[in-house]
This record gives structure tokens, sequence and C-alpha cells, in this order.
């Protein structure tokens, strides 16, 4: 993988993106989608959306729509309480297990402030029922809050109130090399968030392959109800949604932690289009990869959520193997361009020449 996309990774591992405030990697990939699409655009929703155009005289099929997401799992304010201290409920699919006691940043409307997550000494007697759940290591969201430090005061002028998003400080986003891996919080989505840059790129440079124009699309919301991505598909052409994704490697599932793609069959929300299956099949395939089969049970993507409310015809999900989804995720550097190198050879259609 080339130094610079380590980098575009690292610096959006760095950028906070709790869902409904994902400013901060919405910027990074307007910018990087900018250099290879002939149209980048920000909807209404915060969704991301850059075109690139085919130039076949005749196109034989309709637009395809490549969507990951832009949102990471964090918590959100609930209740600001008389000593400073904050209730937090999660944001998307976070548990207390998926942080432990950490550092955290409360991305105020005025002002951001740093916090603790936090649930209490493992020092007690188990006479309370939080403590209790701690004792047995059964940690639940109304076990846990935030130190601030702050008075009730100090934050309202910091803009702090019940909604206000609450995400793991920078410093503990920082990736960490592990020997041919890179392990991280929120890889989920910025590893596939840097291979759909990486497949933009190279299909900047195969143009005379496609068959269709391109459609990717930088979904908002996805963690909590996938807003963004049936915004953005209800707006925008085509029949056929791929959604990149991270896939969990369990034996349940027969995924291992390896470069070779993942291509998920079916899901919580319905099952993928068979011919769409196929395809990214072939694509793994023709790119040197043997692709891992698989049906995520517990799992959900923005492509099935627009399958399932009837706004794409066709849909499929492309995912990089990922060792402790929604914690401290660990992906193979390879992985990322195996995804991307996959999802080139689906959209070139060169699996089929």
């Amino acid at each position: 993988m080339p130094e610079e996309t380590l980098k575009l990774l690292e610096k959006l591992l760095l950028a906070r993106g709790p869902g409904g405030q994902e400013d901060e990697v919405r910027e990074i990939c307007f910018n990087e989608l900018s250099k290879y699409c002939d149209d980048v655009s920000i909807d209404d929703a915060g969704n991301v959306r850059g075109l690139i155009k085919s130039h076949a005289e005749s196109k034989r099929e309709r637009p395809i729509r490549v969507m990951a997401h832009l949102d990471e799992i964090a918590m959100i304010v609930k209740k600001v309480r008389s000593d400073g201290s904050l209730e937090v409920v999660a944001l998307g699919g976070a548990k207390p297990i998926s942080f432990g006691v950490c550092p955290v940043e409360i991305m105020g409307n005025a002002k951001c402030l740093p916090g603790v997550l936090s649930y209490g000494s493992m020092h007690n007697s188990g006479t309370s029922s939080q403590g209790q759940d701690v004792l047995k290591g059964a940690v639940t969201w109304e076990d846990v809050y935030v130190v601030t430090r702050c008075t009730v005061a100090e934050l309202a002028d910091a803009g702090v109130r019940p909604g206000t998003r609450v995400v793991l400080s920078k410093h503990w986003r920082r990736p960490y090399t592990l020997k041919d891996a890179v392990a991280a919080h929120f890889l989920d989505d910025r590893a596939p968030l840097t291979a759909v840059i990486m497949t933009a790129q190279r299909l900047n440079s195969r143009r005379p392959e496609l068959k269709q124009d391109v459609w990717i699309v930088c979904t908002t919301l996805e963690e909590e109800s996938n807003a963004g991505a049936l915004y953005a598909a209800s707006r925008l052409p085509g029949d056929t949604t791929i959604a990149v994704e991270v896939g969990p490697v369990l034996a349940e599932y027969g995924t291992i932690l390896s470069a070779d793609p993942i291509v998920n069959t079916g899901d919580e929300k319905g099952y993928y289009t068979r011919s769409v299956v196929d395809e990214l099949i072939k694509a793994a395939e023709c790119a040197g990869y043997t692709p891992q089969v698989a049906l995520l049970v517990n799992f959900a993507s923005d492509a099935s959520a627009v399958m399932s409310a009837g706004i794409a015809a066709r849909a499929g999900c492309l995912a990089i193997p990922t060792e402790n989804t929604h914690g401290f995720e660990i992906v193979l550097l390879e992985g990322i361009d195996a995804c991307a190198a996959t999802l080139t050879e689906y959209l070139t259609k060169t699996m089929d020449e």
C-alpha cells in the first residue's frame, strides 16, 4: 500500500465523525474525491457524492452506486447531572465494552471539552446494582457516566446539553501497526472509505473500461438508521447499490483475518441479489484473491437498508475482514487494497471480458 494511502487512513481515523456530526470526515472525503471525480457535491443529508463518468459511447448499464459511511459509533448525552457529570447512551451500535474507561471529547456547540468515560471504582462491595454490574464485568449504559470536572454553568457555556455528541479523544484514535496489519478504533468505516477513494483513483485511470457511470457516496448516519443512504439512493440514478464495509472475523461465519475480501450474501435486513453476489465473487477472483463468501446474520449495511426499503433493485456488500468489530479493530493493510482492487474489477466489468 502506498505511503500516501496510509497517511489518508490515519487522517480519516483521527477525524471525529459521530452520526449527525460527520463534518471532519466529510471534508477529507470531499477533498480526496475531488481529485478523481468529474463532479463532487454534498447533498442536503450531508452525504458526499462523487460522480465518475463513463466514456463509453453506448452505456450498457445504468449507474452503479457505491456506498461507504462517514459516521462512527459514539455516545450522546442523555442528561447533565447537577455535579457536572454526564449520563450518556449509545450512538449507533456502541457498547461500554467497545470503549472501556477512556478519555473522551464532548463536542459542545461552542467548544469541545475533555472528559473521562467512567463506571466507578472496581473497589466496591457490590451493594448497589451499578457496583454489581462492574464486579461482574456486565457494565451497561445505565452504569456509565462522563466525568467533566466542570460546573453545570460551564457546560452550558460550552454548549453541552442533551443531544451533544461524545467521542473518543484524538490521542486514543491513533492507529497501531501490527506487522502486516493496522489496529485502531473506527476502521469501521474509515478503512472502507480509504478503499473507495482508492477505487475512485483507479477508475479515473481506467475510464475506457467503464460501461456505466459510477456514483461514490460517503453516507451519513449509517450506524443509527441508514438515513443518509436512503436519502441518496432515492435521489440518485441507478438500480444497483454496493455497500463497502468491514466484515466480522468469526468462526460462526467461516471468516478469517486475511486480505481475501468478504462477499456478504445476506444480513438481518435481507439477502443480497444473487447475481450481484456472483459478480463480486468473480471480481475478487479476477483481482487475484479468494473471496470469503459469508452470510453475516447479525449485520446490516447501507445496501441492505436501501434494497429492503425498495429503492434499489439490486444490492451487494463487499467487506474488508476485520477482527474486533466495534472495538479496537484490526485489518490487514493488503485487505484495504484487495477491497479496492475487487471493487475496481467489479465496476469495470473486466471479469466478463
